[in-house]
């Protein structure tokens, strides 16, 4: 095969669309956008318009609420704390924190704190120090003969002590 043979597969690549550019080529004229009308002018976002009738997200209710301060905790399952152990990324002899853990790759970033959950299963025993644990997952640790320290996270505490 030469350099001048080389092309790409029929139909993987589409000429551009050249719009007003004269009767002959079939979109000239108005350019495909109809005659008259608000989307046949520039600067139409119709994204939930209907046409002056009130719009569905108006027509119902507000529910719920998004509380503006809340915390956004790193998950980690025991299961994927097993995994790092066996590729021999985490070492278990020493004490596992979130620094630990996001150095070995477990989670990416801390966030507002590390929550340890139970899913997976435990086989080795680790000494781990986390913002947050459910109450089966410390279980699931002591009962592989490991320890479990939860702290506080930041926030919550500041809170907590300014409602003091």
């Amino acid at each position: 095969m030469k350099l001048h043979e080389l092309h790409d597969n029929p139909g993987a690549s589409r000429k551009k669309k050249r719009v007003a550019r004269g009767p002959g080529s079939g979109k000239g004229k108005t350019a495909g956008r109809g005659i008259k009308g608000q989307t046949s002018r520039s600067g139409v976002a119709l994204n939930g318009y209907e046409g002056g009738q009130m719009p569905l997200y108006r027509r119902l209710p507000k529910r719920g609420f998004s509380k503006p301060n809340r915390l956004e905790f790193a998950v980690v399952n025991l299961g994927q704390l097993q995994t790092f152990i066996d590729a021999g990324k985490l070492d278990v002899k020493a004490e596992l924190n979130e620094d630990a853990l996001v150095a070995a790759g477990v989670i990416r970033r801390k966030r507002d704190g590390v929550r340890l959950l139970a899913k997976g299963e435990l086989k080795a025993a680790v000494n781990l120090t986390v913002t947050g644990a459910s109450k089966s997952a410390v279980e699931a640790v002591e009962k592989a003969g490991g320890k479990v320290t939860v702290t506080r996270p930041a926030k919550e505490a500041a809170d907590a002590s300014a409602a003091e």
